[in-house]
């Protein structure tokens, strides 16, 4: 019999969902970014962030991250939701923020690729940490029908 492995610690990730408001203060769409080249997951959509440092709050992480790979700087992040994941390289707590505000032009500063999207997401493939998003904002839409391609 062979002993359980040990449980991973997760790492804290800040994660922004970046969603446009119409006139009425309806949410729209959202902003997805490619994995860059060289990351684990090269080439996959996801929402955009990356891991907290020791002793940055979420938003703080959020707002570091935003603005060194897309060159924005945004306003206040709204806590949302987290979903622990288990990738075969790590264990991640993704701490979910909506973001409404932001100014400065995008730049993507890690030669990912960006897109705006709606459900379904047009994008392939998908991060698997971002289905889960995907599946709560046709909770909260009213979509029916596949969330993504692929």
């Amino acid at each position: 019999m062979s002993e359980p492995s040990p449980q991973r610690q997760p790492v804290d990730v800040a994660v922004g969902v970046l969603v446009e408001r119409d006139a009425a203060g309806r949410e729209g769409r959202f902003l997805l970014t490619s994995r860059p080249e060289g990351k684990v997951y090269a080439g996959y959509w996801e929402f955009p962030g990356g891991k907290l440092e020791t002793g940055e709050s979420v938003e703080q992480a959020l707002k570091r991250e935003l603005h060194e790979e897309l060159g924005i700087t945004i306003g206040s992040a709204h806590p949302w939701k987290i979903e622990l994941m288990d990738y075969p390289h790590a264990r991640v707590r993704l701490h979910f923020c909506k973001v409404f505000d932001w100014s400065g032009e995008f730049e993507m500063r890690e030669q990912q690729e960006m897109s705006w999207q709606g459900l379904p997401v047009q994008m392939q493939p998908v991060l698997p940490g971002t289905i889960p998003v995907l599946q709560w904002f046709a909770a909260e839409r009213g979509h029916e029908g596949p969330t993504h391609l692929g």
